[in-house]
């Protein structure tokens, strides 16, 4: 969901790096964020710079030196779609562009309108799998397509996040355009996808969504995404996952050790899949966090509430 300007933390900053040529607007990003602050009394721990990128890092269509692999077609998924194991580096940035090509990891999630495509060029040229964010239950009214919704199918606001409406997922038009972005990603050459705000029926929509009706929405886009040969994730909706598990690739978390649910990931770690999990604040949170994150297998990134370049990973 969108970042409010009064709810962003104070970044520390890491002056970015331009890769391509950022010509994109840089629009409002989505995140499902809570925009309280984060509990004080850790001990101060420095942030610690990420390594150049290495050209010779791995290819974005071959296994992976850390795990990650690509599906084979058994279990009814895209025999080329991205499946990345735990202990996967990954860098998350939807704000603040350009986006700062610098860091050495496997993964970059990016927002797929915004981001220009000779960006993505960049960093698959530095051997980077490139996943393209969109948000698949809410509409956003500074989108490219927000005037294709009908307006019948535009629910509540999302509490919060002036300019954005939970979707009626059951529709089919809803469902079309979702099928054009997806469409889009694959155009763009994304390795794979993190649809976003994918628990309406556990919110206030506006709509009779059930738990019967969100997992039909996340199945139809696991299975649209992987007809393109795109990775895709499970963003939140933790309750859901023993359903969701065979249907994605990985997961992606913001905030369980906040909420205390991390828990309800670890069936993604058991079955060999990566989550990719951020707690928001300040350096000082690592020193509480990475331990137990690390412990659990999650591949952890501290970052300021923004989502700009901004990061500290928990595994070295």
């Amino acid at each position: 969901m969108r970042i409010p300007a009064a709810t962003l933390l104070v970044a520390l900053a890491v002056g970015p790096a331009a890769c391509g040529d950022e010509r994109g607007s840089p629009g409002a990003p989505d995140t499902d964020a809570s925009t309280d602050s984060p509990e004080d009394g850790f001990a101060d721990l420095a942030p610690e710079e990420d390594a150049a990128p290495d050209s010779a890092d791995v290819a974005p269509d071959a296994d992976v030196a850390d795990g990650s692999d690509v599906l084979d077609a058994e279990d009814g998924t895209s025999p080329g779609a991205w499946r990345p194991a735990p202990g996967t580096s990954w860098q998350w940035q939807l704000t603040d562009l350009p986006i700062d090509c610098t860091f050495d990891v496997v993964m970059y999630d990016i927002d797929l309108f915004d981001v220009p495509q000779d960006t993505i060029d960049a960093l698959h040229a530095e051997g980077r799998i490139v996943v393209c964010y969109f948000s698949a239950g809410s509409w956003e009214d500074w989108r490219a397509d927000a005037a294709d919704f009908p307006s019948a199918t535009l629910g509540n606001d999302l509490d919060g996040w002036p300019g954005e409406r939970w979707l009626d997922t059951r529709d089919a038009t809803v469902r079309g355009i979702m099928a054009d972005r997806l469409d889009l990603a694959a155009a763009k050459d994304c390795d794979g996808v993190e649809p976003d705000n994918v628990d309406g029926y556990a919110n206030n929509p506006g709509f009779p969504l059930t738990p019967a009706t969100q997992l039909d929405y996340n199945r139809f886009l696991a299975t649209e995404a992987h007809a393109r040969g795109l990775s895709v994730g499970l963003k939140n909706d933790l309750d859901q996952i023993p359903d969701l598990l065979p249907d994605f690739d990985w997961a992606l978390d913001e905030e369980c050790f906040r909420w205390d649910e991390c828990d309800l990931l670890l069936p993604f770690i058991d079955a060999g899949k990566a989550v990719f999990q951020v707690e928001y604040g300040d350096a000082a949170l690592a020193d509480t966090i990475c331990p137990q994150a690390n412990t659990l297998g999650f591949d952890t990134l501290i970052k300021n509430l923004d989502l700009d370049a901004w990061r500290i990973p928990c595994r070295p």
